[in-house]
This record gives structure tokens, C-alpha cells and sequence, in this order.
């Protein structure tokens, strides 16, 4: 059966929209037939490298041409905001690049202009890909591990102390990261972000509270290299209280020498406990369920392939799988993600979310 066409936009040409366009293009029936970016020749670049036939400065001017089905948002932060709002009104379905916004008002006035239109939306939280994440939210709420009582997340990058993904005091894709004048949140709104929906989907609880202490290192002279001031968070320690009263420790950092790129969860219940990870790119699941309990042996949990958040945001607006993540989600995390901020302002206060 032939399946539905979908032509796509890509708002954004920086180093991550090269993956959005390498997956879309995977996908039977899926075409790329245009690009955005206030910037012409690097525009011109990638629609030369992804076969892209046209090229517009402004989302104002793409709007005006039409002829796409949907948008991938994959704009700096700050600007998800103001380039999806016009999106959604002219009835355009939208993934977009996490956190959805900047803030929470942004972020759930996103959600609500999305409910409006009626058109498929989604967040960028790649980590939903992950097969242990999916597995173990499904025993989870199967009740496999009982009432939920206790838990420990952590997101350990180590970009601030080697060069494994690139020279962090040289290159812009790295610097702009450490500095809130270009727009960085630091390292709780880059990945703070990914390791709090970590936890709380796989628990399938909201949070009740939640309290925050951010830290930033000094790493340059002045704390300052060029234009970029580096004032942005570099490690965040949250404690949560979820809906049920459950307690929890949620951690990110950018200086957790030995780990590239690890995601982990231990998740404690009445009946048995679970340990998620994603490290080195591998996805593992752990269980200790009865009768193991008394002895303490863990077991592992095999937990099946998915498909990508590209293949489902096609398969949604085809008709053949749920939008999730959805902007709504996102809203919701932007909430966590402000509270945590104010919190840690308030010297690690704890907060009603």
C-alpha cells in the first residue's frame, strides 16, 4: 500500500537540523522540499547537501509558498517560540527541537495554539526512542514494581573536560551552551530537561515539588571567551516529590569526567526495583522483582526496538500512531524547568510545581 505523502520544512540549518533532514529522508514517502534560515550562505549549504530545492530567509516568506505539509522547528531556543506560533496558526503540523520554549507561559501558550489548530505536535525528547525507557514505563504501570517510594536520575556528560565531541573554548556550537546572553539555560535546560522526562515518564507521575541547587565553574579568564560571557549553569542537583509523595533525586552536569553521554534511573517500589541506563549508546533494562527480592538478584529485562521520534511524528500525521511527546508534555517540563530555576534562585527552596 502507498503510503501518504508528507512534504517538509526544516526551520533551522545548524548542526542538529543535519540529522532531522538525514531521518526524514529515510522515511518511505517523506521529502524535504524546503529550508529556513536568516542565513544565506550556510542556507544555501545544507539545501545543496540535502538535495533541497528551496531556500527562504524567513519563516514569514516560507509561509507565503506554502506548499509543505509540516515543519521541523530546529531553531535555537530562544526562538521556538516566535517561529512556531505563526506555524501552527497557518494549520502546519510541528516537531519541534526540545525545550519547547523558554518559558512557561511561552510553552503552554505553544500548547494551546497547537490544541487549537487541531495539527499533529511534538517535542524533540530523544531519549523516548530509548527501548529500556519504554519498557520499563510499561511495568511500571502494569504495577510489576508496586507503589513507587524512592528514586536517583542523573544525565552525565563530560564535554567541559575533553574534547571527545570538540574544543568547548573554541568552537560556537559549544560556547553558546555556557552563555545565558546567547540564549543558554546551561545544563538544566539543555539536558535537564531530558533526564527529568526520564524519570517522570517512567515513574508516570507528576511532580508535586521540587527544589534545585545550580552551579557554575569558572573555566577561562574573566569568565569569558571573546563574546560569549560563561555564566550559564554547568551542574544542577534537584530533589523531587512526586504526585504520590514519592522522593527523588534528579542530577545533570557537563563535568562527569568518564561519562560521554549517560542517561541512568533507579526506580524503587513496594513490590521490586528497576535500573534504566542509556551509556555508551547502549540501552539496558535491570528488574529485581519477586521472588528475587529476598536475595537481592537483579535480572535483565529485554526490551524491543522502537521506532525513531522522525518515524513517529510521520506515523501521526499519517493516521498511524499517537503524537507523543506532544507540545502539552513539553509545557508540562518547562514548568518543572522554571521552578527548578526560581528554586535554585531562592537557594534551593522547595517549590509547588
Amino acid at each position: 500500500m502507498r503510503r501518504k505523502p508528507v512534504h517538509i520544512l526544516i526551520l533551522g540549518t545548524g548542526g542538529m537540523a543535519n540529522n532531522h533532514a538525514e531521518n526524514f529522508a529515510r522515511i518511505e514517502g517523506v521529502r524535504l522540499v524546503a529550508g529556513v534560515d536568516t542565513r544565506p550562505e550556510q542556507l544555501q549549504a545544507f539545501c545543496e547537501k540535502h538535495k533541497i530545492d528551496k531556500g527562504f530567509a524567513s519563516i514569514q516568506e516560507a509561509l507565503a509558498w506554502g506548499k509543505f505539509d509540516a515543519v521541523t522547528n530546529v531553531t535555537p531556543d530562544a526562538a521556538h517560540y516566535p517561529t512556531t506560533m505563526p506555524v501552527l496558526a497557518a494549520g502546519k503540523h510541528v516537531l519541534c527541537e526540545k525545550p519547547l520554549a523558554t518559558n512557561e507561559a511561552d510553552a503552554q501558550a505553544m500548547a494551546d495554539a497547537a490544541a487549537r489548530a487541531g495539527v499533529v505536535n511534538m517535542v524533540n525528547l530523544s531519549y523516548r526512542n530509548v527501548a529500556a525507557l519504554q519498557q520499563a514505563a510499561k511495568m511500571v504501570r502494569a504495577g510489576a514494581i508496586g507503589e513507587i517510594r524512592h528514586f536517583e536520575a542523573s544525565y552525565l556528560q563530560s564535554w567541559l573536560t575533553q574534547p571527545a565531541w570538540g574544543h568547548w573554548d573554541r568552537e560556537s556550537q559549544w560556547l553558546w551552551r555556557l552563555s545565558t546572553r546567547h540564549g543558554s539555560k546551561g545544563v538544566l535546560g539543555d539536558v535537564g530537561i531530558h533526564i527529568l522526562d526520564f524519570a517522570t515518564f517512567i515513574a508516570g507521575q507528576p511532580v508535586q515539588e521540587i527544589s534545585c541547587r545550580l552551579a557554575t565553574f569558572h573555566k577561562a579568564p574573566g569568565d569569558r571567551i571573546g563574546d560569549y560571557p560563561l555564566d550559564a549553569n554547568d551542574s544542577a542537583t534537584m530533589q523531587v516529590v512526586l504526585g504520590n509523595g514519592a522522593l527523588g533525586t534528579v542530577a545533570a552536569t557537563r563535568f562527569a569526567s568518564g561519562h560521554l553521554n549517560d542517561l541512568r534511573l533507579r526506580l524503587y517500589g513496594t513490590r521490586g526495583g528497576l535500573e534504566v541506563s542509556w551509556e555508551h549508546n547502549v540501552s539496558t533494562l535491570r528488574a529485581c522483582l519477586e521472588p528475587d527480592l529476598q536475595k537481592a538478584e537483579w535480572h535483565v529485562v529485554e526490551a524491543p526496538v522502537l521506532a525513531t521520534i522522525y518515524e513517529r511524528f510521520i506515523g501521526a500525521i499519517r493516521g498511524e500512531c499517537a503524537a507523543d511527546p506532544d507540545f502539552a508534555r513539553g509545557a508540562v517540563l518547562q514548568k518543572m524547568l522554571d521552578r527548578a530555576e526560581q528554586s535554585a534562585g531562592q537557594g534551593g527552596l522547595s517549590l509547588k510545581v
